[in-house]
């Protein structure tokens, strides 16, 4: 079973590519995506849901086997916050591309209460929720630029 958690810590070996694994993690949450996309809302939200407490214990064991807190090589949280950015939003080639970076930057950035949540000690409850704090924050924006047409993000 550890062999398990820890393959879906780092979302099955990508947490250990370099540079910026983070990164390599958050590409594994476009195939999710469009996976998900075939589903309605409500399943889409389950799975997300489901993946993050499973991401939680996962990280836990991550966390303990490697003897750090919130591991360079645990993915599973970039992938859980990918999937929070892209919830309700119109998938399309356009809006897949610029939730990859605009979550990467609230990722990085860590506004409140993303920045306590990372620093707080929490295990893998921390180590996943920052990064759902972080993919609010980009769906919120992602939200805006659907509904304003920015940046070829709208329904067509």
């Amino acid at each position: 079973m550890k062999t398990i958690f820890l393959a879906i810590a780092t979302a099955f070996g990508t947490g250990f590519m370099r540079p910026a694994s983070g990164t390599w993690g958050t590409l594994v949450g476009i195939p999710l995506v469009l996976l998900l996309d075939q589903l309605n809302a409500f399943w889409y939200l389950m799975i997300t849901a489901g993946l993050f407490f499973i991401g939680v214990h996962a990280s836990n064991v991550a966390e303990k086997h490697w003897g750090e807190s919130d591991s360079s090589k645990i993915v599973i949280d970039e992938v859980v916050g990918y999937l929070v950015t892209m919830l309700l939003v119109p998938v399309t080639f356009w809006n897949l591309f610029w939730a990859f970076f605009i979550f990467r930057f609230f990722d990085i950035v860590k506004i409140w209460p993303a920045r306590q949540i990372d620093r707080g000690g929490y295990g893998g409850l921390g180590v996943m929720a920052d990064d759902v704090a972080a993919g609010a924050y980009a769906n919120m924006l992602m939200q805006l630029m659907v509904v304003f047409g920015w940046l070829g993000c709208g329904w067509n």
